[in-house]
């Protein structure tokens, strides 16, 4: 399968609710993805296969000192073939000059796979956000990759 990574766009609403349904026990609404879409400190993120079908997608939110990695999901079917590393490696190499800010995310402490997957990217555990997850009240990990890791190159193991 042949990625492209493109901007999200409000066409691919449709496809993101779909994904996110099935992604997550408390998925984003359709206005939220709305809302960071149309925000100019935002920026989406899409793959999408060789039919022009939508199989995942990314969004970052510039904030004073990082960018935050607010959601990242990836259609069922076409999870662990290298697609959310592609949207993270593309993520950092479009924010790469940007040398002041670092990158953060929350990730439930049970979701063992994203964990690893943004360790190889470069982030590094920086500590716990009690009960963060309002469906059952799990901690999320607070992860940062700090700033001077951005000219570094992308973070990935040679895969």
């Amino acid at each position: 399968m042949t990625l492209e990574l493109r901007r999200l766009e409000l066409d691919d609403l449709d496809a993101i609710e779909g994904i996110e349904s099935v992604s997550y026990r408390t998925p984003w609404s359709r206005s939220m993805f709305t809302s960071e879409l149309a925000k100019p400190s935002s920026l989406s993120l899409a793959a999408v296969d060789d039919d022009g079908t939508l199989v995942g997608y990314l969004v970052l939110s510039k904030q004073v000192d990082a960018w935050h990695v607010m959601n990242v999901a990836v259609a069922p079917e076409h999870r662990r073939r290298g697609v959310a590393s592609a949207l993270l490696a593309r993520l950092l190499e479009v924010t790469k000059g940007d040398a002041e800010r670092g990158h953060t995310l929350e990730v439930r402490v049970s979701n063992l796979g994203a964990i690893a997957l943004y360790e190889r990217f470069g982030f590094q555990r920086r500590g716990l956000r009690r009960a963060y997850y309002t469906d059952n009240r799990e901690d999320a990990v607070i992860m940062w990759r700090d700033p001077e890791l951005a000219d570094a190159g992308s973070g990935r193991p040679d895969a």
